[in-house]
């Protein structure tokens, strides 16, 4: 009798952690992101697996579901989808199965989150301890959430990128990190037109992958997005070229740097704004070529959708980001125009 005290208590803590009551009248009304942020936290509280993570790994589920072919159809606010196969059990004859006895019995991970009889495979609850469940089953250190996703997904590119989104939510405390910077500061003098798909034949014939902004010497040059520094260094065709992932699984790719900002290094985080190097005409050599081209940054953008990578175009988010700066600038100036008037 005891002991079913104690699960009737543990069932009950988690209704009451993981479903969201009605707002009050004339409550504002929480946006998806709030939804789904206080869904990890409270899934943190009740279990101990940090929240970040499970916000880390529905993020990149969300940037890839369209090309996942074997998940169920979703309902709900969570983009973490179960394969039916790993969700019911591999030898289960049913594999929508939905009762958690002969879940359990076939060595299926879904879990009856909401204690309605069913591991629903829809569900947000059911998913979200489900997926809770089978990360700390091994413990709750990085090293073994990182081992749990690694079995879970079969692919190390997969788990470094689940890992990194991670500590950029952990820094900022927040999923909500959606805001882009233009690529350098409105005060210089720069240029740019859409340059993507141009031909290009040093090193062979090859296609243009992203858009020249021209520049004097030693413009700074912007990080356009919260992400992590990925890749850092020389490449032979971009010279000195930082490489930012954000969270949305997009690369964010600077080359013919003329330097790096002081003290930033690979896996560093970096946000919107913030000086990442310097306008330069390094490349198509080896390490120190510069020159062969007027100074010039090349910006592209690449996608990873879980099976490959692709380059696209990035000159409308550019120009959209410049828009954004302006109006920035123009409230700002509005701003301090008011302000002035009030002394």
């Amino acid at each position: 009798m005891m002991e079913m005290g104690k699960r009737i208590l543990c069932w009950l803590t988690i209704l009451a952690l993981l479903i969201t009551p009605l707002p009050a009248a004339g409550a504002r009304k929480k946006s998806e992101w709030e939804q789904r942020q206080q869904m990890y936290e409270r899934m943190e509280t009740l279990t101990g697996v940090p929240w970040f993570f499970l916000a880390a790994m529905d993020q990149y589920e969300r940037n890839i579901q369209q090309v996942r072919r074997d998940l169920p159809k979703k309902k709900g606010l969570l983009a973490i989808s179960v394969p039916d196969r790993l969700w019911s059990g591999p030898l289960n004859p049913d594999p929508q199965d939905t009762v958690p006895e002969s879940i359990r019995f076939f060595g299926g991970i879904g879990q009856d989150g909401n204690r309605d009889g069913k591991a629903d495979p829809a569900d947000d609850t059911d998913i979200l301890l489900t997926i809770t469940r089978y990360l700390s089953e091994k413990g709750l250190s990085q090293e073994d959430i990182r081992i749990r996703l690694w079995e879970y997904y079969q692919q190390p590119v997969t788990v470094d990128i689940i890992t990194h989104i991670a500590k950029i939510y952990e820094r900022y405390g927040t999923i909500n990190l959606d805001r882009h910077s233009f690529i350098m500061p409105l005060r210089y003098n720069y240029t740019y037109h859409n340059t993507w798909g141009d031909r290009r034949g040093w090193g062979g014939l090859r296609i243009h992958e992203g858009t020249d902004i021209f520049a004097d010497y030693g413009t700074p040059v912007l990080s356009t997005c919260y992400g992590y520094v990925e890749l850092k260094g020389w490449n032979r065709y971009g010279g000195w070229r930082i490489g930012i992932r954000d969270t949305r699984n997009n690369y964010h790719y600077f080359a013919h740097l003329n330097g790096f900002s002081k003290n930033l290094k690979q896996g560093d985080i970096v946000e919107p704004g913030m000086v990442i190097g310097y306008v330069g005409s390094s490349g198509y050599g080896p390490p120190g070529t510069s020159g062969k081209f007027p100074p010039h940054l090349h910006y592209g953008l690449y996608k990873f959708n879980g099976r490959t990578t692709f380059s696209f175009d990035p000159y409308p988010s550019l120009k959209r980001w410049e828009r954004d700066a302006y109006k920035r600038l123009r409230e700002e100036k509005k701003k301090k125009r008011s302000q002035r008037k009030k002394r």
